[in-house]
């Protein structure tokens, strides 16, 4: 497996592919810190041109996730390197308790370490859910939302594509975020955002809009 990025989050998720046993051939990517060196922990090497990703694909392993934040830099990776031939992979901590009935994990989720999910989930496509995060039943994360460290989604919840949850922020029942929503860390989201907005508080309330996200 290819991990992009060879800093901070990509490290973490080193852990959970050395969990599920499936570091052979792991390598690196990152062609942007010029302090990353060639060999990562003495073992794993550090790819570091377009050329060189898409001859691993070719020749040792179509699979790569990302070790990355920031939903939309990650959609971006994600296309920039399915056209080279990879295949966007979910990593999925064994430390994380993830219920048995009704739910539904897309490509390329970054599930980390003490994570709790119920049942009747839908994780989308590209989705970061750091360490000790919840999420309750019947909810919907969209795609490449990130959710950061100890978030709680209650129970039929909507999180929109592209959001960001920030550190220990609360979403309760039945609440809908929109599209490209940030929410403060340690905020308590009582209520339904609409796309494109920041809100910080407790309770949350809108501080600013944010511009629309184009690709």
């Amino acid at each position: 497996m290819l991990i992009i990025g060879a800093k901070g989050f990509a490290k973490e998720v080193l852990e959970v592919v050395y969990q599920c046993d499936d570091c052979a051939d792991l390598a690196f990517y990152d062609d942007v810190n010029a302090d990353i060196p060639d060999v990562l922990f003495e073992q794993f090497p550090v790819l570091k041109t377009i050329e060189a990703a898409r001859l691993y694909f070719k020749n040792t392993d179509k699979r790569f996730t990302i070790g990355i934040g920031n939903p939309i830099l990650r959609k971006k990776l994600c296309d920039t390197f399915s056209a080279l031939g990879g295949i966007f992979t979910s990593t999925i901590s064994i430390k994380a308790e993830i219920g048995h009935f009704g739910n539904t994990i897309g490509q390329g989720a970054n599930i980390m370490t003490g994570t709790i999910i119920t049942n009747d989930v839908t994780i989308n496509s590209g989705v970061l859910i750091n360490l000790n995060c919840t999420i309750g039943h019947d909810s919907i994360i969209g795609d490449f939302a990130e959710l950061s460290p100890g978030v709680h989604v209650s129970g039929n919840c909507t999180i929109g594509a592209y959001s960001n949850i920030g550190t220990n922020a609360t979403i309760l029942p039945k609440v809908v975020l929109g599209t490209n929503v940030i929410v403060g860390a340690g905020s308590v989201v009582t209520k339904d955002v609409p796309d494109n907005c920041l809100v910080v508080g407790v309770p949350a309330v809108i501080k600013r809009q944010l511009t629309p996200i184009e690709f």
